[in-house]
């Protein structure tokens, strides 16, 4: 028997009665473009309650993450030409990982064959399918969203060099960073090195990954 959620369903239903003829007219005027600033905050906010480990602070905002998601769904029902709902997200979700994940959900035979080992291995298949769930995807860099910040997307773009053989170099003092607290320091210095130069770190590095872009899709296209 599926668990119930009376907790989820209210504030479905709150969120709905806000946004209702006789509700908040705030609310009511929102659009999914207004929303996308506090859905960063939001998003930046249980960042910070993660790595600092306060376990009220993550309970707040966990909910303000999900109210956000509450908050699309319904302007989705109500929008022409969108008309999904939050069951619709669950849904769509719950099929994503179910099929991405054969070697949990598919029939005794299928795990057998896939002799899922490791981590590794689940990135490997996960990957695969990925692949073929989006075969318009022509390139590793189809789908990164270049809004990131420089570094998180920094990281994600080394990944994909990885894959197609782009090499990066690195500088020995940050290649011998053992930790991350060694690295941290190395990114600070980075930091203050560019203000005392007057230069902006941020611009500089994404300067340098559509650089990095420009050699990946060169090797894709090799």
């Amino acid at each position: 028997m599926a668990a119930s959620h009376p907790k989820l369903d209210e504030l479905i239903a709150v969120l709905a009665q806000l946004r209702a003829p006789g509700g908040c007219a705030w609310d009511a005027d929102q659009t999914h473009e207004s929303l996308v600033r506090y859905l960063v905050e939001e998003c930046y906010e249980l960042v910070d309650a993660i790595e600092t480990g306060d376990r009220d602070a993550m309970l707040e905002e966990l909910g303000d993450v999900l109210y956000q998601v509450v908050f699309h769904a319904d302007l989705a029902a109500h929008t022409p030409g969108e008309d999904f709902t939050i069951e619709d997200v669950a849904a769509h979700m719950t099929a994503k990982m179910v099929g991405r994940h054969p070697h949990v959900f598919g029939d005794a035979a299928a795990r057998e064959a896939m002799n899922i080992q490791s981590a590794d291995d689940v990135v490997a298949v996960w990957d695969e399918l990925k692949a073929h769930d989006k075969p318009d995807r022509s390139s590793v860099l189809d789908g990164v969203p270049q809004g990131m910040p420089a570094l998180a997307l920094a990281d994600k773009l080394a990944g994909r060099a990885e894959k197609v053989g782009v090499a990066i170099a690195v500088p020995d003092a940050v290649a011998e960073s053992a930790t991350e607290a060694e690295l941290g320091a190395h990114l600070l210095a980075i930091a203050s090195t560019a203000r005392a130069a007057g230069l902006d770190p941020e611009r500089a590095l994404r300067t340098a990954l559509r650089t990095l872009q420009e050699e990946i899709r060169a090797a894709e296209a090799d």
